[in-house]
């Protein structure tokens, strides 16, 4: 009888013991997840002010405005090592995370990343997103980035600002928007600035409460659009971030899709990457014109042809095709950790039938697609033909998207395709044979999208 009385009493320590060790296994788990979090910050940090240099524009092989890189700013091997630091400090944070909020998510929210190059339609499809009254858009953070951190393009350099953009990204898409602070020029002052990027291209930034009064004689060079509102506040922007049911982001910036398998694979994000690519000629034609200054060869060996282009401008577009075309065979080849999180779109299809294109994006991102975003894309797909600018996503779109046709030579026509055939095919771009085949409207230089391009 007394070893009997024993035993429940034993039993009743060890649960109460047990039970001690819970909680304080509760405590040591969260504290254990904060300080990795502030490390990885601090990495992040440490990366931006190493790689920070003066405020010139970086030059970028896409054809964004930039100035020409400076000095190499480390190598290869550093840059892997500490790929390496963050790949295990993302893991430790997985388990916290796990640990802290099991399998089950108890708020969906999705992270669409519009992912482009310039002059593909971008600015355009990006707003089927910045219509949506519960996603929180951004357009364009990481150009602050590329004007306040220089690299020189290849090697080293290459893997180091696809690094510092996707952690960059990874931190916005988490709503942490101070991490621009430490891009933004100039500096923002108390969290407020009047230089966001295209701040009117974002109604979220432009919606109370994040748009304040306006302030007299502050000078906002991106203003909002219909409203005037005082500088940015970047603590109200990233509380309406929280707010927002999701997010989405549209960049040009960054074109190697194998760098963001760590945001795809952080268990607080839940992203979905739609690729949108152009057919190049197109791309040329249109940069020509939005970029004149910097396409003054082009321009010129195709109207005079006294001086040959420069090798190097050929590689640069070979270059830009490639990246393109890589990054898309690899969300099409549906590895693990991109399954069901890729879409690869073109404009060309966009152009002709914006409202289906909207709602096969909408369904692959498993978002609701509005009145209002129907609304908008009726508004501003039947525009005037007077009414469109370089830069403007008001246009006639089934009437656009083939009259570059009829403003390249098509001896430039002959150049992007000998440069980017591999790309053109795998998009379905057919070659044009002649000046006659490229002026020719009812010859198509489309074939029809593939369904595999939903992965």
């Amino acid at each position: 009888m007394e070893i009997r009385r024993a035993l429940p009493q034993d039993f009743r320590e060890l649960l109460h013991c047990l039970k001690m060790r819970s909680k304080y296994a509760v405590l040591l788990v969260f504290v254990v997840g904060l300080v990795i979090i502030e490390k990885e910050n601090n990495f992040i940090s440490r990366v931006s002010d190493k790689l920070k240099q003066s405020p010139q524009a970086l030059a970028e092989a896409n054809g964004t405005e930039a100035s020409p890189a400076l000095a190499e700013n480390g190598s290869l091997a550093s840059l892997q090592e500490l790929d390496a630091a963050f790949s295990q400090l993302r893991s430790h944070l997985r388990n916290v995370t796990l640990q802290l909020v099991g399998d089950g998510d108890p708020r969906p929210r999705r992270h669409v990343l519009l992912m482009a190059t310039t002059r593909t339609g971008s600015s355009f499809v990006g707003e089927f997103f910045n219509q949506q009254g519960s996603i929180f858009y951004l357009f364009e953070p990481l150009w602050h980035i590329e004007r306040t951190v220089t690299f020189e393009p290849g090697g080293a350099n290459a893997v180091g600002s696809a690094l510092v953009y996707r952690d960059v990204l990874k931190q916005l898409l988490l709503c942490d928007l101070y991490i621009l602070e430490s891009f933004i020029l100039p500096a923002p002052e108390d969290h407020l600035t009047p230089f966001m990027f295209r701040r009117g291209s974002s109604r979220s930034l432009c919606e109370e409460p994040v748009c304040t009064p306006s302030a007299k004689k502050v000078f906002e060079k991106y203003h909002c659009k219909n409203r005037r509102c005082g500088p940015l506040n970047i603590t109200l922007a990233a509380e309406a971030c929280q707010r927002k049911q999701h997010v989405a982001l549209k960049t040009v910036r960054i074109r190697q899709l194998e760098f963001l398998q760590p945001l795809v694979e952080d268990p607080r994000l839940d992203v979905r990457i739609i690729q949108l690519v152009r057919d190049p000629r197109a791309v040329l034609a249109s940069r020509m014109v939005a970029f004149s200054g910097k396409y003054e060869t082009w321009k010129k060996w195709a109207s005079e042809g006294e001086a040959p282009l420069r090798e190097e401008e050929v590689q640069r577009l070979r270059g830009n095709c490639e990246s393109i075309r890589l990054s898309a065979e690899l969300g099409l080849r549906r590895p693990g950790w991109l399954r069901g999180r890729y879409m690869l779109v073109r404009y060309e299809d966009v152009a002709q039938a914006p409202l289906q294109k909207a709602e096969e994006m909408y369904s692959f991102a498993g978002l609701p697609l509005t009145p209002q975003v129907k609304e908008w894309i009726g508004k501003n797909t039947q525009a005037p033909r007077d009414g469109s600018g370089v830069y403007s996503t008001r246009k006639n779109s089934s009437e656009q998207f083939e009259k570059w046709r009829f403003s390249i030579p098509f001896k430039l026509a002959q150049v992007v395709q000998d440069a980017c055939a591999p790309a053109m095919r795998l998009f379905g771009y057919k070659l044009a044979s002649s000046p006659a085949a490229l002026a020719n409207r009812s010859f198509s230089l489309l074939e029809e999208a593939q369904p595999s391009w939903v992965t």
